[in-house]
């Protein structure tokens, strides 16, 4: 048993696991963030009255940090801070979410500005941190083939911690306690400091104009490249499918009367099948292409959505949103794995973020979008909506070469020293097909 673990253990060197162990604390950390989330859309829709529409429009205004976050990586890319690309920074607004969760934990009587200026603070902060961590994750996987292997242990991590979130977050909205909940989630990027501080081993950079000069070479690089706009476009079309996830909370509340607290459950139910889901992923990343992961992942996706058709009761919610969660972190970490492999050299931070941009602008342009849909029509039209324009993007994949996305992966030189320095033992680059993001609410994704 303990050989056959062995074998299917893609972190073989001590700095690989250092940085699998790296990966999952600040990932769980950005998890546990979310802990406020369901507390914070009842009191949006019951506080301050607003409808599925003008929640939607809450999560794009907060979403904001999470649009620019290519800016953060081209600042992390060129410009070292205190002779860092990444550990300064990472500590700096690790720093900054932890006081602007804190904030939130101390504000009196919430209006709507107040609620979103900090959360734009506290998201900039949980944003920058996150394109940092995503940067070190594909500049130091992609070479070695564990970017599939290091996203699964990400988000495996993301979803132990929104199991946690569906069963506090579900206690705090049953009681309406909104400044608790920032509170504890201000504990967490605190966590992510803490870690990054004794985790990120990073040389010192190079002179100011070499990193400006390479991280511009590899920007020129990737704007002339189609692949990248292709695929920029392949994930917002897939990701801006209309989303049922804030309709579906309405749905759950004012025609199901599910308590706060089931659906808290149901949250927790999803993400532990997601942890199964990104496990199942990391073996499977290694022995089936990526062009025939997605495939499969739009046909499951298609069925899947049809599957809300029949949530109608407390039992056919477990079922559904159980074997949903399991299948969709598949899906979701085949089409990540694709963005991590059409990143360009010494501009990962850049555009690896760029596509996570994308990803997030889709997603909520979804709720947004979702939310008139369940206005308007109802919500079973809002499902076959869904799953009919999920079923379209089948139509778009031959203009995506993944073969040859893979390939250029697979090409890419060796890691480089940034985290590893030389004590990084090389291994021969294999065959992987690696990887961030949709929940419910006003909160974003990736």
């Amino acid at each position: 048993m303990s050989a056959r673990l062995d074998r299917v253990n893609p972190f073989k060197t001590p700095d690989a696991r250092r940085l699998a162990m790296l990966f999952a604390v600040v990932y769980f950390s950005q998890g546990m963030y979310h802990v406020a989330d369901q507390v914070l859309t009842l009191t949006l829709k019951e506080r301050l009255g607003l409808s599925p529409s003008q929640v939607g429009k809450f999560g794009t205004i907060i979403l904001v940090p999470w649009i620019v976050k290519p800016l953060y990586g081209m600042i992390s890319d060129a410009f070292p801070l205190f002779g860092r690309r990444r550990k300064s920074y990472f500590l700096l607004t690790s720093a900054l979410a932890t006081l602007a969760g804190v904030a939130l934990g101390l504000l009196g009587e919430p209006t709507y500005w107040s609620l979103a200026v900090l959360l734009l603070i506290m998201g900039l902060g949980i944003a920058f941190t996150d394109v940092l961590t995503d940067a070190m994750m594909v500049e130091n996987g992609k070479p070695l083939g564990l970017t599939g292997a290091f996203q699964s242990v990400q988000w495996a991590a993301i979803n132990m911690a929104t199991l946690l979130v569906g069963l506090i977050g579900g206690y705090f909205a049953e009681r309406r306690e909104l400044q608790t909940a920032f509170l504890i989630a201000a504990a967490f990027p605190f966590i992510a400091l803490v870690m990054g501080a004794v985790f990120i081993h990073e040389r010192p950079a190079k002179s100011q104009r070499e990193e400006f000069q390479e991280a511009w070479r590899g920007i020129k690089t990737a704007i002339r490249d189609r692949t990248m706009w292709v695929v920029a476009g392949f994930i917002f079309f897939w990701t801006f499918s209309p989303s049922i996830g804030i309709p579906l909370f309405y749905y759950q509340t004012d025609t199901l009367k599910f308590s706060q607290q089931f659906i808290g459950l149901l949250g927790s139910l999803s993400a532990g099948a997601s942890i199964v889901g990104a496990a199942f992923y990391a073996p499977l990343s290694r022995r089936v292409s990526l062009h025939r992961l997605i495939v499969v992942s739009i046909a499951v996706s298609t069925v899947g959505t049809l599957a809300y058709l029949f949530y109608n009761d407390r039992t056919s919610a477990i079922a559904i949103d159980t074997v949903f969660g399991g299948v969709g972190m598949i899906t979701q970490l085949a089409f990540l794995d694709l963005a991590a492999k059409a990143c360009p050299k010494h501009a990962e931070g850049t555009f690896f973020a760029l596509l996570m941009s994308v990803y997030n602008l889709g997603v909520q342009g979804s709720q947004v979008f979702g939310g008139y849909l369940y206005e308007w029509t109802n919500y079973s039209t809002l499902v076959w909506i869904s799953a009919a324009m999920t079923a379209a993007a089948y139509f778009l994949l031959p203009l995506v070469n993944i073969p040859e996305i893979e390939a250029r992966a697979r090409a890419a030189g060796p890691p480089p020293e940034v985290m590893g320095g030389p004590e990084m033992a090389p291994q021969t680059p294999h065959r992987s097909r690696p990887p961030r993001e949709t929940r419910g609410g006003p909160r974003p994704d990736a």
